[in-house]
């Protein structure tokens, strides 16, 4: 638990700070066109292969550009903007949104093994996700698993944060200790209730609380996408201040951080960003712990270069990631959660050794 709870990342050191600064716009601008790449890709391929330039002629011509070819196929142009388009689009922005999440919770935690998890998000949602398919809930139509998995992962992180709450002030460890008792008593009643449940309701929470985007249609990437631009651009403005609490928490308080409301900020926003990506695709593990330790071993602990990086590193990999889903076996959309913890589950023994190697400390 040490590991995880009681290192401080060590402040920036100013070579490392240059080297940022100086590795920063190349990073950026290498994410951003392997996002363009990958969601071209993903757009392109599907039960009929529609070439990558008609795919960029479509987006064009929608645009009022009459620029580059049009889809050949009779069927491509409505494949294109009501089934790929969507579903490409709500990877991007759910793994843009778990990544910042990850980013954020590795700077209140002051360690790369926290995972937005930590705090019982996705426990909770799924938890909520279970309810309405055993109980047969409906109060607000094809939207009600959704509505109940975003309520039950916020009102679960604030359980979390209100039990570790002590004198006004929360610690660390009691937090991430109070996370895995709601973690644990969240999974309990996630399995009393595929005990309740029918065979067709048990099979899909299941598939829900692996997760998948099969089915993301527009109403839906409409809902997520200002929940998740709210969330990133509210990271961006607390980077200065996660910079700052790098150094500990009296030092960031003698310069002026309020640490424990910067503290409940970060966590609603984690709360906030996790539940938009899961309410409507379910539990996708490890993009929040993977994206951001890797952009930081690229570009430094620096937070206003590693939000932006996360954001697109991990829309490059939740988008590359379905499209493995979607490919990998010949007509079946394998669950996304599976694959990610396939690799992310590895990752994280490589990373925790590593941690233990250097006693707790950051890259």
């Amino acid at each position: 638990m040490s590991a995880v709870a009681d290192a401080r990342p060590t402040p920036v050191a100013p070579r490392r700070r240059v080297a940022a600064w100086a590795v920063g716009p190349g990073l950026l601008l290498l994410l951003s066109v392997g996002l363009v790449v990958a969601f071209v890709t993903s757009a392109a391929t599907g039960q009929f292969p529609i070439p990558p330039s008609e795919v960029l002629g479509s987006v064009l011509h929608r645009i009022g550009l009459d620029i580059g070819p049009l889809p050949s196929h009779p069927r491509a142009e409505d494949s294109l903007w009501n089934v790929r388009f969507p579903r490409a689009t709500m990877t991007l922005l759910v793994g843009a949104a778990l990544a910042t999440a990850g980013a954020l919770m590795q700077g209140v935690f002051g360690n790369p093994l926290a995972e937005p998890g930590v705090v019982g998000v996705s426990s909770g949602a799924a938890v909520a996700a279970a309810a309405v398919i055993v109980f047969s809930l409906d109060f607000a139509g094809s939207w009600t698993i959704a509505v109940c998995a975003f309520v039950g992962g916020l009102l679960t992180t604030m359980l979390v944060y209100v039990m570790s709450r002590d004198n006004g002030r929360t610690e660390v460890v009691t937090l991430v200790l109070t996370g895995i008792a709601i973690n644990a008593v969240a999974s309990a009643g996630l399995s009393f209730l595929l005990f309740l449940a029918t065979t067709s309701s048990r099979e899909e929470i299941v598939f829900w609380t692996l997760g998948s985007f099969n089915g993301s249609r527009w109403p839906e990437v409409q809902v997520v996408l200002p929940l998740v631009v709210v969330g990133i651009v509210a990271a961006l403005v607390l980077a200065r201040q996660l910079d700052l609490l790098a150094l500990g928490d009296r030092a960031a308080r003698h310069v002026g951080v309020d640490v424990e409301r910067l503290r409940l900020v970060c966590i609603v926003l984690v709360a906030l960003l996790t539940a938009a990506g899961v309410a409507f695709c379910g539990v996708i593990a490890f993009v929040g712990l993977v994206v951001p330790h890797l952009v930081r071993l690229v570009a430094g602990p620096g937070h206003r270069l590693l939000v932006p990086a996360s954001a697109l590193g991990g829309a490059v990999l939740l988008v590359l990631a379905d499209l493995w889903a979607r490919t990998a076996i010949s007509n079946a959309d394998l669950p996304i959660g599976m694959l990610t913890s396939l690799v992310g589950g590895p990752f994280f023994f490589w990373l925790l050794r590593r941690a233990r190697r250097t006693a707790g400390g950051w890259a």
